[in-house]
């Protein structure tokens, strides 16, 4: 299945090969720009959605949740291009594709971003939005530890390349 994937893409990594990208920017441009996404706007997210949650003063609070509605939505895209683009930087550079914990980890990841979405978007289950508010919490606090998780595994993978 993954080599039918690798076959599909290739048309697509052939033209981006045919820019000239140096190979440093192929190989570590991913890890780079999705280190960012996670460390740096994926940890503000996650504090600020905790911070609305948490926190007594009820105007930082929401503060807090406003940052977060704001800066969730755009986590999931970035980590989503990130996806395709790992996924692509792989086909680029001749590698196996499903093989990897990084690329299974990188996958739940964004299994476990869409359900905790789809629990924003229809409002938090109507009459029960604290339980699913809780759930939204605590899904995404995990989806944070399996981001880091990721990749510890996609440094490996990029090491042994």
């Amino acid at each position: 299945m993954g080599s039918n994937l690798s076959e599909l893409l290739e048309p697509i990594a052939a033209w981006f090969r045919s820019l000239g990208t140096p190979e440093p920017i192929v190989h570590w441009g991913h890890p780079v720009m999705m280190g960012i996404v996670v460390l740096v706007m994926g940890s503000y997210t996650a504090y600020a959605g905790w911070q609305s949650r948490l926190n007594l003063d009820a105007e930082v609070a929401d503060k807090n949740r406003a940052d977060h509605r704001k800066l969730a939505p755009l986590m999931f895209l970035f980590i989503a291009l990130g996806y395709t683009g790992g996924v692509l930087s792989l086909v680029m550079q001749k590698q196996p594709i499903l093989e990897s914990n990084h690329f299974w980890t990188g996958t739940a990841a964004i299994g476990l971003l869409t359900v905790n979405s789809l629990l924003a978007l229809t409002g938090f289950g109507g009459d029960k939005k604290e339980l699913f508010r809780t759930i939204h919490a605590y899904v995404g606090a995990s989806i944070m530890l399996l981001l880091l998780v990721h990749g510890v595994f996609g440094l490996e993978l990029g090491l042994s390349i």
